[in-house]
């Protein structure tokens, strides 16, 4: 199998058109000297042609190296045999003598390709020939003649000249006009050395012109100077890399923290080691991804990818030591991989932390075609990868701590604080015809999960609350937890009909059944909108009043807009509080009493005791309002104390007075979690001697029956005091008959929405008569709340419903205006039963 071909690149394929030129523009110059017959009758000291060979040979090791883009840029002491040569040698010999102590030179090196040496052996015969001719026209005194050094100076000057010009020629033709100027920039310091060159050159004249046996002074005085020459360089080439290493590190400590650690990093390490590439890759770990960034020549910013194959990354990272292959280092299989990818040589070390690897570090052809990297390159790159490895997990452990500060632990999302940042980023930034939306989703009935089910089934619900929404959000849109089981979603979008139609397609996605443990659980959401700017300028503004939206959300069943009727109805419920628990104080709050009425013969068979308030500022208070402040405020306990202390004392006035009327009292689910209550409920109808099945307590149905029976051990209780128990507003949850046998309840009350809709509505009038078949069937009284019409009455006296609650009968009437109402109703009936049984009441205004 043939070996791969090397590719030819655009300095081999275009080398002729600078090295061609300067071969003639060599001869052209030697010709006037050559041809010359004054030239040729000088009398030249051939005998020093040795001593300067040698001489010559010696200075090519001393150079001084500039780097310009992808050239170097190599100064030697060159100068000085030459400018011995110009005095002592024939202009012939002059050119022969360089030209094969650069050969010997180029041997030597052994990195040099064919177009290379062509190009030196050119630059070398037209540099010396511009030399001779400036010094042949010019010509030459003796050796102590300033006008001779003049002209020796002169001479090495334009062969200089004619060197630079060629070399700008390259620049131009492999990077382009644009870099010239750069490259001119670069040149200069090599005039210095020139300078200095030439003032040596002439000293060594001097010296050999004192005696002939200088030549042997010089020529150790020239091995000393290569000595330290290259001692020197090696301290200054140390000393910059100490440098350098400490300027990194100390950049690197301070960009762990804004994430720019790889730009630096790379950066700084490409130009520490003159490499046409600086790679950093560590694989992906955990919830990293894996990092693969190269700083490359000639490009701004970092590139995805590494000019290198990944065997010497993996390599490296497997072995854990360091991988180091160039011209002549390295296996053989890896060199001739690394040629495959057009890579001179790399070195490729292992990024460690706590001893283990985490990565590598790399870098990958060294600019100019006459260097490569050494041992001393493999070195300091081991010891900058040791600062770098902390530094990279330390950039993670940075990342993390970020991460957690902005991402709800639990679910992956956003947190709040992440949200209201996006938020002001998202108002910032917005089009003009565009709107910022915040839909914030409340998961109902998720403490009824966990009280049921454990806190672990309630995280796997909110983790697949978190996937639905992430999967199902617009692209683009930011999906946050800002609560216990509140979700946030902030998007752009057209306006307020646009966002609501998210919002309803979101709801709709998470209403699908969810499997937790085994078990299939119903998941709904109340969802709130706001939107900027209608709704709000700051991002803690807007959120707030998605908050707003989302509570009235809860009592409409629907995606509730933001509007200023809601933020005042919230605020006033904020004043209320310290007013409330005033008023509970003073006995402000005031017990109102609505009939409940047997269908069968219209008799009075109890009352529901409703609280109401009367506010000396913002008048009548509707009981939702001050019941909501009362549940976060911590005063619903004497809320619920003051209605059912007040319904059980007119029972017992009532029964005094010959009326058996039972009084129904309506109890959250808060109420029933306190252990204590049904002992309360004891005490106080042992305090007034009410019998216990004249209590009839209400609870909700979307609060127990949905909440998995939290509260099944109070509701025992109560039921073995003797009391009854009443499941309200039945039929708006999605609980079934099944689902009720568990408690142990006596009466179901029709929500009032499907009553008053029996009338107008088929669907309505058939879930009434269901659930009336279905309460008889369980030996369950029923009770049909919403009763304001004749004809509504009628269809519920067919169905054979129990008994009916409504504004046909009366409205809720405080006690004087009820035993008033009472009174009348009575006295108007001749038919009014001993036990004060009352008939044919209407309703009271």
């Amino acid at each position: 199998m043939p070996a791969p071909k090397t590719p030819v690149s655009r300095a081999d394929r275009h080398a002729w058109l600078i090295t061609g030129p300067l071969f003639v523009l060599g001869i052209l110059l030697s010709l006037p000297v050559v041809l010359s017959k004054d030239a040729r009758a000088i009398d030249y000291n051939i005998e020093y042609a040795p001593v300067l060979l040698l001489l010559a040979i010696a200075a090519s090791h001393m150079q001084l190296r500039f780097d310009v883009r992808r050239q170097a840029l190599i100064f030697w002491m060159n100068d000085v045999p030459v400018l011995l040569m110009l005095f002592y040698l024939s202009p012939e010999l002059a050119i022969v003598i360089r030209l094969v102590a650069g050969l010997i030179w180029n041997v030597f090196s052994g990195r040099l390709g064919p177009h290379k040496v062509a190009f030196n052996a050119a630059g070398h015969i037209a540099g010396v020939a511009a030399a001779n001719l400036v010094v042949f026209e010019l010509g030459l005194g003796g050796a102590g003649d300033p006008r001779t050094w003049l002209v020796l100076g002169l001479g090495i000057v334009a062969g200089n000249i004619i060197v630079v010009a060629a070399l700008s020629g390259v620049m131009v033709l492999l990077q382009g006009v644009a870099y010239l100027p750069q490259f001119l920039r670069t040149s200069v310091p090599g005039f210095g050395v020139m300078g200095v060159n030439i003032v040596i050159g002439l000293i060594m004249l001097l010296t050999l012109q004192a005696s002939d046996w200088a030549s042997v002074l010089l020529i150790a005085l020239a091995l000393l100077l290569g000595v330290v020459y290259r001692a020197y360089a090696q301290f200054l080439r140390q000393h910059k890399s100490l440098t350098a290493l400490y300027s990194l590190t100390q950049d690197i400590a301070t960009t762990n923290h804004d994430g720019t650690l790889p730009d630096v990093l790379l950066g700084r390490v490409r130009s520490l080691f003159a490499a046409d590439s600086a790679t950093l890759w560590v694989p992906a770990h955990g919830r990293h991804q894996e990092t693969l960034l190269s700083a490359r020549f000639d490009y701004q910013g970092l590139l995805d990818n590494a000019p290198t194959p990944d065997l010497f990354r993996q390599l490296a990272m497997r072995t854990g030591e360091t991988i180091a292959v160039g011209p002549k280092v390295g296996d053989p299989d890896l060199r001739a991989t690394l040629q495959d990818a057009g890579v001179k040589d790399v070195i490729v070390v292992p990024l460690r932390s706590s001893g283990v690897p985490i990565g590598t570090l790399e870098v990958a052809g060294r600019l100019g075609e006459q260097t490569a990297f050494g041992k001393e390159d493999v070195q300091l790159l081991e010891t900058l990868s040791a600062h770098a490895g902390v530094a990279v997990e330390n950039s993670r452990l940075v990342d993390r701590l970020q991460f957690d500060a902005n991402h709800d632990a639990l679910t992956g999302l956003a947190n709040r604080r992440r949200m209201l940042e996006a938020l002001g980023e998202a108002m910032s930034g917005r089009a003009a015809r565009e709107v910022v939306a915040v839909l914030l989703f409340d998961v109902v009935a998720l403490r009824q999960v966990n009280d049921s089910l454990g806190y672990a089934a309630g995280d796997k619900v909110l983790i697949e609350v978190a996937r639905r929404l992430r999967d199902l959000a617009p692209q683009g849109a930011l999906v946050a937890r800002v609560g216990d089981d509140e979700f946030a979603v902030e998007l752009r979008t057209a306006g307020a009909d646009a966002a609501i139609a998210v919002a309803d397609t979101l709801r709709a996605g998470l209403r699908d059944r969810m499997v937790i443990e085994m078990l299939t659980i119903d998941i709904d959401t109340n969802v709130g909108v706001s939107i900027y700017p209608d709704h709000g300028s700051e991002p803690e503004v807007l959120l707030q009043r998605a908050h707003v939206a989302t509570h009235v959300a809860k009592s409409r069943g629907i995606v509730q807009l933001f509007n200023a009727g809601l933020q005042s109805r919230s605020v006033r419920r904020v004043g209320l509080a310290t007013d409330l628990e005033a008023a509970l104080t003073a006995g402000e709050l005031e017990v109102y009493f609505q009939p409940k009425v047997a269908l069968k013969d219209r008799r009075l068979v109890g009352v529901e005791c409703l609280a109401r308030w009367e506010h000396p500022v913002h008048g009548q208070v509707a009981p939702p309002d001050f019941v909501a402040v009362a549940e976060h405020t911590g005063q619903l306990a004497r809320l619920n104390g003051v209605v059912l202390r007040e319904g059980i004392r007119r029972a017992r006035e009532w029964a005094d007075a010959g009326r058996s009327l039972s009084v129904a009292v309506n109890l959250s689910a808060r109420t029933l979690s306190d252990a204590d209550f049904p002992l309360h409920v004891a005490e106080l109808l042992d305090e007034h001697c009410v019998p216990a099945d004249r209590l009839i307590l209400e609870i909700s149905e979307e609060d127990e029956l949905l909440g998995g029976g939290r509260s099944l051990p109070t509701l025992n209780r109560l039921r073995d005091l003797g009391v009854r128990l009443s499941v309200d507003d039945f039929g708006v949850g999605r609980s079934s008959f099944a689902d009720l046998s568990r408690l142990p309840v006596q009466e179901v009350k029709i929500d009032r929405t499907f009553v008053q809709g029996m009338a107008t509505s088929p669907s309505d009038l058939a879930i009434v008569r269901t659930i009336v078949d279905m309460a008889r069937n369980f030996g369950l009284d029923v009770v049909a709340e919403g009763v304001e019409s004749e004809l509504t009455l009628g269809l519920l006296e067919d169905m054979e419903c129990g008994m009916g609650q409504g504004f046909l009968f009366s409205r809720a009437l405080p006690h004087e205006r009820f035993e008033s109402w009472l009174q009348v109703q009575t006295d108007a009936d001749p038919t009014v039963a001993p036990a004060g049984e009352v008939r044919w009441l209407r309703a009271v205004p």
